[in-house]
């Protein structure tokens, strides 16, 4: 970014944007294609929840009028859905919104640092740094599981959290809550452990994963969740954290009044009560992960275990680069996610379609390795 004339922090000069999956539309018109498939960003291969869009349609009509601030209908509706207390539910824009309050609210800039696994979900990275708080990275193991005791290693008296994904995004990598639940206990005090769940719908047994049910059994916890997956509202932005009242307090008290919009909060309570969408979903995803986990082993690709909507693999380097697979299935319609972003340039991540669209997806992938 050119220097201006007008105060820019120096933060900002030098930023490194957040890198969103390529569009349809832009494939579309760089190939004059008339089918592009995107299975490039984890969204829901049934679409949206159909209550939610019907809940949508009946409110558009006060599309006119200000939403309620904080979305409280909402944290009511969710409260009862985890049997929580709705005091330490905060709803945002997006889970997003959930980490930016985080780090606006608790770190100081230049004082305080966070923590984080190494190719972790960007906007942990991207945010620390608009808010001028360090970022640490810590190297994962080997097979990409967490490094425990690095991340331990990593956290001092100045560490305000530690945010940790599971399922993990790019890897797919999903520890039991025993794990977790350990990792947690050993943080100093001060020290909050950021749950990120954004998958955990679909690690097929949320107890024996989720820290959610346990709650109520630490007192520097935050998970955060979203509508945008396993309920099909990416694009109306809506997700939520679970925190201590009084960090709840404080996140409600800088939150900005509007910023989750009438048709958003009706969608999000009638998707929680769309039950044959949400498992429809979840049966759609198990099937097609295990089509997909299969398909790209027996292509010679490396693998990796995931419990989430997608998978990471790596291609026989000595048949193809994951950048020429990448071209290569942008030219035939298909969408996928490079993770060069991610720092790991042989690496892709494919998010679960509909069966059609997986068996699309293998066959030009088929077409490009052999």
């Amino acid at each position: 970014m050119k220097k201006t004339a007008f105060p820019i922090r120096p933060e900002v000069l030098d930023f490194e944007e957040y890198s969103p999956g390529l569009s349809i539309e832009d494939i579309r018109q760089r190939f004059g294609l008339d089918k592009v498939i995107k299975m490039a960003s984890n969204e829901n291969p049934l679409g949206a929840s159909p209550l939610a869009l019907e809940a949508m349609r009946r409110h558009a009509a006060f599309a006119f009028r200000y939403p309620r601030g904080c979305a409280p209908e909402l944290c009511a509706a969710l409260a009862a859905y985890h049997r929580l207390p709705e005091s330490c539910f905060v709803p945002g824009n997006g889970s997003d919104e959930i980490v930016d309050l985080l780090l606006r609210v608790c770190p100081s800039p230049g004082r305080h640092n966070v923590v984080a696994c190494q190719s972790s979900f960007s906007m942990y990275r991207i945010a620390s740094k608009l808010c001028g708080v360090e970022f640490r990275a810590v190297p994962r193991r080997d097979d990409f599981s967490f490094d425990y005791k690095g991340l331990l290693a990593a956290v001092d008296e100045n560490t305000a959290f530690v945010f940790l994904s599971s399922p993990d995004n790019p890897t797919g990598f999903c520890p039991p809550w025993e794990e977790t639940a350990a990792f947690a206990r050993a943080l100093p005090s001060s020290c909050l452990l950021v749950h990120d769940e954004a998958y955990a719908d679909f690690c097929g047994d949320i107890a024996a994963h989720s820290l959610l049910p346990r709650f109520g059994e630490f007192s520097n916890l935050v998970v955060l969740r979203t509508f945008s997956k396993a309920f099909g509202l990416a694009g109306i932005r809506l997700g939520y954290g679970v925190m201590p009242e009084g960090l709840a307090n404080a996140l409600r008290s800088v939150h900005m009044p509007f910023s989750i919009s009438i048709l958003a909060e009706a969608a999000g309570i009638a998707a929680l009560g769309d039950h044959d969408f949400y498992e429809r979903t979840l049966r759609l995803v198990a099937v097609g992960r295990a089509f997909l986990t299969e398909t790209l082993t027996g292509m010679g690709c490396t693998c990796f275990p995931s419990l989430a909507n997608f998978l990471m693999f790596k291609p026989p380097a000595e048949r193809k680069t994951a950048a020429e697979i990448f071209e290569g299935l942008l030219a035939r319609g298909l969408i996928i996610r490079s993770l060069k972003s991610y720092g790991l340039p042989e690496h892709l991540r494919v998010s679960v379609g509909t069966p059609e669209e997986n068996e699309l997806f293998a066959s030009a992938l088929g077409e490009l390795i052999t």
